[in-house]
């Protein structure tokens, strides 16, 4: 026997940190449905947004063909099957397929093959026209990426109801761990940037969001009256993204609490910015880290006739398992446990090998570590990081206008498609015709880019020529700058990008 007052052994050690690690870092498979269903929900969505602009974005009648594409991005360009055509009805396909394929994952049917299409088809999308994607594309691409290492059809799929095997409650693993880890590195790696920025310290930088109107909607207008409110929302923004690691420390009600928080930081952003998915994406994102706990108690509210009935949904036991003549299918179930062993073996291995490259590239893009060797790197990390209104926000806001003259001599605004033409600001939806055309724009201008200037005037001709009677003979493309000020007037400057003849290209 053991004397009670001696130290605990090296054997309960072990297992009290084993228990610890997988509550923190384990997820309930509830949450990996949810997520999963999420995905789906988005994917699609994000679809039917693009499809919008779908010849303006994505073929050669478009702001980016594949010839800018090859010449801009040339080792990008090699990772999409988007450009093998420039022509509208490919694109179109290639969006449906893509539609087919969230729709099977958000149904969980053959849910591990639809996350890797989808995940390949979102790449290839992504790097069609990299000059329209922002933080929330990222953040999609990375939570598909590290759900194919995971059980999302788990639970809540088709994919369960055509199993035997009995469902596991949580998953604890690298796997789970990299998941999180990736989530808790976007908000970690932007409060450094963050608290770089003397806006954020000195609690102004929500104001000056707000106080742009290329960037506000809904509620936005309204919260902008308040400075005093911006302000503590901003200091608790900056708070809570450098108290990020929380969410893998806390356990329980607390996690709960905590990611609630982020999940209401993040609703207020839909409800305020004109951002595009990302608060969505941030938030199916979060979804991961609500304890299995959380998962009772909604299970708890939530049970009754619905629940009964899904409990009566089940496949009889060892159905998957016979033939369609009833005879039983061990060879095939032999050579599937096989492959499952040795995934088993070599996934986490893998899986490890990815997260310790994720942790070192953040680690570069924020400078904590040194880049390898002398000169430019090819791919820098700081160009591909989680900098969302870091170091500091946009302080200034900005319109485009085109004016253009018709063969007629008549003057009119290709950019609008009107008659009129000046410098008035417009309202916010007119600005730009979505967020992606506000990223699009935006860049195009700050990044002085003379390629993708002349490309979009070209496509303001021929849009202008299919759209509105009377040819576009020329068009002058030109940005209008409007600096904030809370304490006096707000003057504007006009730019001129590029000055565009329709019928030579020049």
């Amino acid at each position: 026997m053991s004397d009670t007052g001696s130290p605990p052994s090296a054997t309960s050690l072990r297992a009290h940190l084993s228990t610890a690690l997988a509550t923190r870092f384990g997820i309930d498979t509830r949450a990996l449905a949810a997520l999963r269903i999420s995905l789906g929900l988005l994917l699609l969505v994000d679809l039917l947004l693009r499809a919008r602009s779908l010849v303006a974005f994505y073929t050669d009648a478009g702001v980016f063909p594949r010839t800018l594409l090859y010449e801009q991005y040339p080792t990008l360009s090699q990772m999409s099957i988007h450009p093998l055509s420039g022509a509208a009805w490919f694109q179109a396909l290639l969006f449906l397929l893509a539609g087919l394929c969230a729709l099977s994952l958000l149904l969980g049917y053959r849910t591990r093959l639809a996350v890797l299409l989808s995940f390949v088809l979102l790449v290839s999308l992504h790097a069609r026209n990299p000059d329209v994607l922002n933080g929330g594309d990222s953040v999609l691409r990375r939570l598909l990426f590290w759900g194919l290492f995971l059980p999302l059809g788990e639970r809540w799929s088709l994919d369960a109801l055509r199993r035997s095997e009995a469902r596991r409650e949580r998953i604890a693993g690298i796997a789970s761990a990299a998941l999180l880890v990736q989530v808790v590195l976007v908000y970690s790696v932007n409060a450094v940037f963050k608290l770089r920025g003397d806006l954020w310290l000195d609690g102004e930088a929500v104001r000056y969001v707000l106080n742009l109107q290329q960037l506000t909607v809904l509620l936005g207008d309204t919260l902008a009256q308040f400075p005093a409110l911006l302000r503590a929302f901003g200091w608790l923004w900056l708070a809570m993204v450098v108290a990020s690691p929380l969410l893998l420390l806390l356990t329980g009600r607390l996690r709960t609490a905590f990611v609630s928080l982020f999940v209401g930081m993040h609703l207020g952003m839909f409800l305020t910015m004109r951002i595009g998915l990302f608060p969505l994406v941030s938030i199916a994102a979060l979804l991961v880290f609500l304890p299995s706990s959380a998962w009772n108690r909604a299970a708890a509210r939530l049970s009754g006739p619905a629940e009964s009935a899904a409990t009566r949904l089940g496949v009889p036991a060892g159905l998957d398992r016979l033939r369609s003549d009833g005879t039983p299918r061990v060879a095939a179930s032999q050579r599937v446990a096989a492959l499952r062993r040795w995934g088993a073996r070599v996934v986490p291995a893998v899986v490890a090998v990815l997260l310790a490259a994720i942790l070192v590239w953040n680690a570069l893009a924020v400078g904590f570590v040194s880049m390898p060797g002398r000169g430019e790197p090819a791919l820098d990390p700081a160009d591909h990081t989680w900098n969302m209104f870091a170091p500091h926000p946009p302080t200034s806001d900005g319109w485009y206008v085109a004016p253009g003259e018709l063969r007629s001599g008549k003057r009119v605004d290709a950019y609008y498609l009107s008659s009129p033409v000046g410098d008035e600001r417009p309202d916010t939806l007119e600005m730009y015709p979505s967020s992606r055309w506000r990223k699009y724009l935006v860049d195009a201008y700050w990044s002085g880019d003379e390629d993708v200037q002349r490309e979009f005037a070209g496509y303001l001709c021929d849009r202008w020529n299919e759209k509105r009677e009377g040819e576009l003979r020329s068009v002058t493309v030109s940005y209008v700058e409007q600096p904030t000020r809370f304490d006096g007037p707000e003057p504007t400057e006009r730019v001129e990008l590029v000055r565009y003849n329709c019928s030579s290209g020049a």
